[in-house]
């Protein structure tokens, strides 16, 4: 377990590292510049996941599975929320199924801890979780990223997914999704990215999306505006700090 400044959770947990660069939110990923860091460390589980590319690092689309991290939240007495794999995506093409579903056994041992799963691929995520041996958890809120309008049918996909709880990260928020639909979606975590390279968010963007949010009755949840310096440019919207957060539906 690593505890967290991500202020929509408390720890992270990666039984999963490596990832591969697949659309534009992917950019500037800051899980590509930790990997490297950790790397350059001494820190074997991240050994050859990324690559120089001018002057950043790159995933190199490798994954490692980590045995030993695996039932880690076993020993965490204290309930946390938990983000799982901050450093890799747990439906990647090339983790096979039956690691995602000794994860899924953890997860359903530990109904203390809640669990936070994102993915850029939620088409895959849908179609693992419709077969046993999953089942839904009402500790495990699955959630899709979405950047900008060009990914908009990852929210169509997040849809389909058997969840308690499913949200959407709109982090890094590089476009307007306001052809989006939250119908179903129980949660909307709204951010700007971070970092040297870090791309405009507009306001505009963002009001949007609460008001698509009063709309559909999502929980709002404004993570950051981002920037160079995110702690200077702070997460205050229009005067208010929005930490809204989902409630399970009987």
């Amino acid at each position: 377990m690593a505890e967290t400044s991500i202020e929509w959770t408390d720890a992270t947990w990666n039984p999963v590292a490596g990832c591969t660069v697949l659309t534009a939110g992917c950019t500037n990923c800051y899980a590509m510049r930790m990997a490297a860091r950790l790397e350059a460390m001494g820190t074997e589980k991240y050994r050859g996941l990324t690559r120089k590319s001018g002057r950043r690092a790159v995933w190199t689309g490798k994954i490692r599975l980590d045995e030993k991290s695996l039932g880690a939240p076993r020993a965490w007495s204290k309930p946390r929320k938990v983000f799982v794999n901050s450093m890799s995506d747990l439906f990647h093409d090339d983790v096979p199924v039956e690691f995602i579903a000794r994860v899924w056994e953890v997860m359903k041992d530990t109904p203390r801890h809640t669990y936070q799963i994102l993915t850029k691929r939620p088409e895959r995520m849908a179609e693992v979780l419709a077969k046993p041996p999953f089942e839904i958890l009402s500790n495990v809120w699955l959630g899709a990223s979405v950047e900008d309008d060009r990914v908009l049918h990852r929210l169509d996909a997040i849809r389909q997914v058997p969840a308690a709880i499913r949200f959407v990260s709109l982090e890094p928020l590089i476009g307007s999704v306001a052809r989006g639909d939250l119908t179903g979606i129980h949660w909307a975590i709204v951010g700007g990215e971070s970092g040297p390279r870090a791309r405009e968010m507009k306001p505009e963007w963002v009001d949007e999306i609460e008001a698509m949010c009063r709309r559909s009755g999502t929980a709002f949840f404004f993570k950051q505006w981002g920037g160079k310096n995110k702690k200077a440019a702070g997460r205050m919207l229009n005067g208010k700090t929005y930490d809204e957060m989902p409630e399970l539906r009987p």
